[in-house]
């Protein structure tokens, strides 16, 4: 087996942890503080095809491949993981099921926009439906030639500024999972209503709004694969973006070890620098072992998913240890920062709060449970995901 990433796979990553400590980190602390990215770094990132990175070039995007995005979304991530995510939303959830199941007259028409210009978001989760996805309650009644949305979702990653909307959509009541339809919705549709912003623990910098639709009206050219393929949509949707919620813990994980060792070995106490107890040791000893155990998982599933085999159960696995490693990470980092870990003038105190969500969003830890069991014990009820 190759472990090692490719010449340009390589590259790739040294251009993004130049940018990103050139142009994010210095001000990581300043968006977590206004719980804003500002737009002249959103433009810096669509310059350095951050928002086509998932895209064909075909369609005008960079086209890299999935082992290369996770690599990306680690080093972004190493300096905002704010940052990461919106990116991550973009490419793996807003723009990837558009190549995965659009027709070729709707990759014609949004992947160019997407990669040069517009901001993508998942709309999926709603305010009486989260873990159980298909229990979401917002309809879509076929009116002729459209559909007619009502109803509204919440947690929306990108939603203050998103141009173009996936949005999944109950167009049967009768049955479950079947009965859910995707929808391409752009931001500037009558109906479609922005609503509250959400206040985070963490990832201030990341907009999370709540989408209202009120007789929404939809055309029918804007579905998303076949009525009732919603599901199916929506769960391959999220294989891609569970390996970009992994990469994103790497990287969190990442920064708060690399802190934590620089720290330990500057601070000293008791007459010599902390790094040299054995605590403080074995706390980065785990550390680095549980990342690069992460770290192999994540770039296995992002391998699987370029290779077009199945990953479902393997970007679960990679999602669940990366972002469980992550809390830890930080709660470490923190521990070895004592006191002043406690404080903002440390970025620990920010990897800490960031951590903790990625055990939440792209399906909570104890959805990649279920999902990593299901495989093993109903192998055969195993979707393929490519």
């Amino acid at each position: 087996m190759n472990f090692q990433l490719t010449e340009e796979q390589e590259m790739l990553r040294a251009m993004t942890r130049e940018f990103a400590e050139g142009e994010i980190a210095p001000i990581a602390a300043k968006m977590d503080e206004a719980c804003a990215i500002p737009d002249q770094l959103r433009k810096k990132l669509r310059d350095q095809n951050f928002f086509s990175l998932l895209i064909p070039e075909e369609y005008g995007g960079a086209g890299i491949d999935n082992v290369a995005y996770a690599v990306v979304l680690e080093e972004l991530s190493r300096a905002s993981a704010a940052v990461a995510i919106t990116v991550s939303v973009h490419n793996s959830v807003g723009a990837a099921p558009i190549q995965l199941f659009g027709t070729e007259a709707q990759k014609k028409k949004w992947l160019p926009l997407l990669a040069r210009e517009y901001l993508g978001a998942f709309a999926l989760t709603e305010p009486g439906s989260g873990s159980d996805a298909a229990a979401l309650i917002t309809r879509a009644d076929r009116d002729g030639d459209a559909y007619v949305l009502n109803g509204s979702k919440t947690m929306i990653t990108n939603g203050a500024f998103a141009d173009l909307f996936l949005v999944m959509a109950r167009t049967s009541v009768e049955q479950k999972h079947r009965g859910i339809t995707a929808f391409l919705i752009e931001r500037n549709t009558p109906g479609l209503r922005i609503g509250n912003a959400i206040h985070k623990m963490g990832l201030l910098a990341s907009d999370t709004t709540e989408l209202i639709f009120e007789d929404c009206r939809v055309a029918v050219e804007n579905r998303l694969g076949d009525e009732g393929h919603g599901f199916k949509v929506a769960m391959q949707a999220l294989d891609g973006g569970r390996i970009g919620v992994a990469a994103q813990a790497l990287g969190i994980a990442q920064a708060s070890m690399d802190a934590a060792a620089r720290y330990a070995k500057e601070r000293s106490q008791f007459g010599k620098p902390i790094a040299e107890f054995q605590a403080i040791q074995w706390m980065i000893a785990d550390m680095a072992t549980e990342i690069d155990a992460a770290r192999l998982l994540t770039l296995r599933a992002a391998w699987l998913k370029d290779s077009g085999l199945p990953c479902g159960p393997q970007a679960s696995m990679a999602k669940l240890l990366a972002s469980r490693m992550a809390r830890v990470a930080a709660d470490y980092a923190v521990q070895i920062h004592g006191g002043y870990g406690y404080t903002k003038e440390f970025a620990v105190e920010r990897y800490y709060r960031d951590a903790k969500v990625t055990e939440l969003y792209e399906g909570t830890s104890e959805i990649q449970r279920i999902v990593i069991a299901g495989s093993i014990l109903h192998p055969k009820d195993r979707k393929t995901s490519k």
